[in-house]
C-alpha cells in the first residue's frame, strides 16, 4: 500500500499530533491513501507570534504550508500535501464591547489548490486580553503568566487553561485540520456543490 506523506509546517507537538489524529479520522475517505506519515517541519508563518485578527491567521496557516511547499522541493523531498496551522486572536465588536476570541486556523493544500478551515472561538478574559493586545506580551507567554506556570502551549494551550481541560489546544487544531482537508476527503460533495452552482 502506499504511505502519503502529509507535511507539517510545525513541529510543534500539539500542532503535528493534531493532524495526526484528524488524519486517523478522514485517512479513509482518501482513496487508496490508506498510509499516511504525518511529519512536521520547522517554518515561519511570516506573521507576529500572536496574530490579532483573523486575516492574520489564515496569512499566517497559508504562508506556513507555503513555506514549507518551497523547503521540501529544494531538498527533493515529496509530500502529498502540506498543512499550515496557526492560532491566534480575533477581535470584535459586539454591541459596543469590545470581544477578544482565541481561535485556530489550518490551511492545506496539494501543491496546486488549498482550502482553510477553522475551529471555534473561546473568549480571552479581559484582563489576558489586555496583556496580549495593549501590553504587547506574546499570547504563550502571557497565558503562562494568567495560570501561574510554564509551558502551557506545548500541552493544553490557552484553550486547555481557559476551558478546564475541555477542549485543548490540539483539539482544537485537529477540529480546523478536519475542515480544511474536507474538499479532498469529501471531493464528490464538493464538485456536486460546483456542479449545482454553476446549473
Amino acid at each position: 500500500m502506499k504511505t502519503s506523506r502529509i507535511a507539517v509546517g510545525s513541529a510543534r507537538r500539539p500542532k503535528v499530533n493534531a493532524v495526526r489524529e484528524a488524519v486517523d479520522l478522514f485517512a479513509r475517505f482518501l482513496s487508496d491513501r490508506r498510509n499516511c506519515e504525518v511529519v512536521g517541519y520547522a517554518v515561519e508563518s511570516g506573521v507576529s507570534h500572536t496574530p490579532r485578527s483573523r486575516e492574520e491567521l489564515m496569512r499566517g496557516a497559508r504562508q506556513r504550508a507555503e513555506a514549507l511547499q518551497r523547503q521540501l522541493f529544494k531538498e527533493s523531498i515529496e509530500a502529498e500535501f502540506f498543512v499550515g496551522v496557526e492560532g491566534g486572536l480575533d477581535v470584535v465588536t459586539d454591541n459596543g464591547i469590545q470581544r477578544v476570541f482565541l481561535q485556530s486556523w489550518a490551511y492545506v493544500s496539494d501543491g496546486g489548490r488549498g482550502h482553510f478551515g477553522c475551529s471555534g472561538n473561546i473568549e480571552l478574559p479581559t484582563a489576558l486580553a489586555e496583556r496580549v493586545l495593549f501590553c504587547g506580551v506574546e499570547l504563550a507567554q502571557a497565558i503562562d503568566e494568567f495560570a501561574g506556570t510554564v509551558g502551557i502551549r506545548d500541552g493544553q494551550g490557552a484553550w486547555g487553561v481557559l476551558s478546564r481541560n475541555l477542549i485543548s489546544r490540539q483539539d482544537s487544531f485537529r477540529a480546523a485540520v478536519v475542515a480544511a482537508f474536507a474538499p479532498f476527503y469529501n471531493a464528490a460533495m464538493y464538485r456536486a456543490g460546483v456542479s449545482a452552482a454553476a446549473g
